[in-house]
């Protein structure tokens, strides 16, 4: 009898040319999706807007003055409700806006804005500024191993911390300003014209400043403004918002090589 013949062996799979990543992916820091929003229903500032800022990406939106981009920075930070759209925070969806927002929600972004005079209490001093988010969050035993290191990180030595609004500079005043922001290590700051109003030593001094912390924690930025130079050189990539009813959505570009 013959032998019988050894089956062939099958050839091996050709392996996937590309191989997903195992793990959970993460979701964007913000995501703004057809936003309508504005002061009036009849005339919305904006109309189906939509903008992402990556987990720990750094993005400016910039625009001439009236455009509505710091209306949209408000809806990012859960200060204006729109009349249609979505905002999403790290993928939780927003439901409420204002004080009706989650406190887990609305303590995860930190917001800095053009005018430092019109978001300081005149009543507290310097100190009590930074610390009142600890405060209002029920964090008060937090204060005393926070407050000076995150002070002397945005420039606040000396007595300023005992000084009040109106016996310092607006300089001093944002630093304290940004500080606030930053005392609950939030996952998206929001830089409303951060620094349109100081001059240039005191600009470089706080965009250091928003740097050393996202470096350090992680933080996503949304910095709004119409200096192009700056935005370019502070964030990863810059985002033209053109306003008018024939262009509504901002359409991204990318940056020049941060640093460059």
């Amino acid at each position: 009898m013959p032998e019988p013949r050894p089956e062939p062996t099958p050839e091996p799979a050709p392996e996937p040319a590309y191989a997903p990543a195992a793990g959970p992916t993460t979701e964007p820091a913000l995501e703004l999706l057809d936003i309508t929003a504005g002061y009036d229903r009849r005339a919305p500032v904006l109309d189906g807007v939509s903008l992402t800022v990556g987990d720990g990406e750094a993005v400016g939106l910039l625009g001439p003055s009236g455009c509505g981009k710091s209306t949209l920075a408000r809806v990012a930070a859960l200060l204006h409700r729109p009349y249609a759209g979505t905002v999403r925070l790290a993928g939780r969806p927003a439901h409420g806006f204002r004080h009706r927002a989650p406190r887990e929600l609305r303590t995860s972004v930190g917001v800095v804005f053009q005018q430092p005079r019109l978001a300081a209490d005149p009543r507290l001093t310097l100190a009590d500024l930074v610390a009142e988010p600890l405060r209002a969050t029920g964090r008060r035993g937090e204060i005393p191993g926070r407050l000076p290191a995150l002070a002397a990180s945005v420039g606040l030595g000396g007595d300023l911390l005992a000084r009040r609004p109106h016996e310092v500079s607006d300089g001093q005043l944002q630093r304290a300003c940004l500080a606030r922001a930053l005392v609950l290590r939030p996952k998206l700051l929001v830089c409303d014209e951060m620094t349109a109003m100081l001059d240039a030593s005191t600009t470089a001094a706080l965009v250091a400043a928003v740097e050393d912390h996202r470096r350090e924690h992680g933080t996503a930025l949304l910095a709004v403004g119409h200096d192009r130079v700056l935005l370019e050189r502070w964030c990863d990539r810059v985002v033209d918002f053109p306003g008018g009813p024939d262009a509504p959505r901002p359409l991204a570009r990318p940056a020049r090589p941060r640093g460059g």
